[in-house]
């Protein structure tokens, strides 16, 4: 068979199938679209998240097709882009080239050295960052997690013991990840686990999803006794969720295009 009418005919996929393709945009942006063939679609679907653009195909749609439909809605994806995520690029992580980054709200300088070991560090001037020669995109991206990581686990320590004596227990453990939409969850178990995004927000909104989490150690739903205890322990939660509402998306684009690439 033709590698052309090979590619022309869909075939039929076991589960779930994910690739990445290219778009250019009609500002003169290239694009990474998500490709996603799911048995159980009906139609060719665009959408876009915090995560970025997905195309999705039913099982006997061709590439072709997808590929059409991706161009016929580019001004569409474009708009929907600029909503979602905000004016301005998101950031991007250069060795030797970003002169800032996110962290608590604020857009940090950053300050660039070669050495023999790699490590990242914050303080009043900004996050100094020692990259050897050796160590690659990868590994930066790496290491700057586990910087994200350290200054949110700093922030958790400072903020925890305040509000522990009136709880019944201290959730253990607390994990941080990158969430796909939700700013925290807590297990049956007591295990909390925060979105990661969440060290590049304003404090404030950081310690308010703490504050929300340890809640539902009291109350394991979202009764009116629940927002009561937040209300008793944070006031200006109100403020917070509004705070999320204008800028989550774009906090979670953020920090995935730094550490996802």
């Amino acid at each position: 068979m033709l590698p052309r009418l090979q590619r022309l005919i869909a075939k039929t996929p076991r589960g779930v199938e994910r690739d990445v393709v290219s778009l250019l945009l009609d500002d003169g942006r290239h694009i990474e679209v998500q490709r996603v063939r799911d048995p159980r679609a009906r139609r060719l679907k665009l959408s876009v998240d915090e995560r970025g653009a997905r195309l999705t195909l039913p099982v006997r749609a061709s590439l072709v097709s997808g590929e059409r439909f991706l161009h016929e809605h580019r001004a569409w994806l474009q708009a929907q882009l600029a909503r979602q995520l905000g004016a301005g690029a998101l950031p991007v992580l250069v060795p030797f080239a970003t002169t800032a980054l996110p962290l608590r709200g604020h857009e940090m300088p950053v300050h660039w050295r070669e050495g023999r070991y790699a490590a990242i560090r914050q303080d009043s001037e900004g996050i100094h960052i020692q990259m050897p020669a050796r160590l690659g995109e990868a590994g930066l991206r790496r290491h700057l997690r586990a910087f994200y990581e350290t200054e949110a686990r700093a922030d958790i320590n400072r903020w925890l013991p305040r509000y522990l004596a009136a709880l019944p227990r201290a959730p253990s453990p607390i994990r941080l990840k990158m969430m796909s939409s939700l700013w925290g969850s807590l297990s049956p178990e007591g295990a909390m686990t925060l979105d990661l995004s969440l060290v590049i927000a304003r404090p404030s909104a950081f310690e308010y999803v703490l504050v929300h989490e340890l809640c539902h150690l009291l109350h394991a739903n979202h009764s009116r006794a629940f927002w009561r205890e937040v209300e008793a322990r944070f006031p200006a939660w109100r403020d917070e969720r509004a705070y999320f509402h204008a800028h989550g998306r774009r906090l979670k684009a953020s920090l995935r295009a730094l550490l996802a690439g």
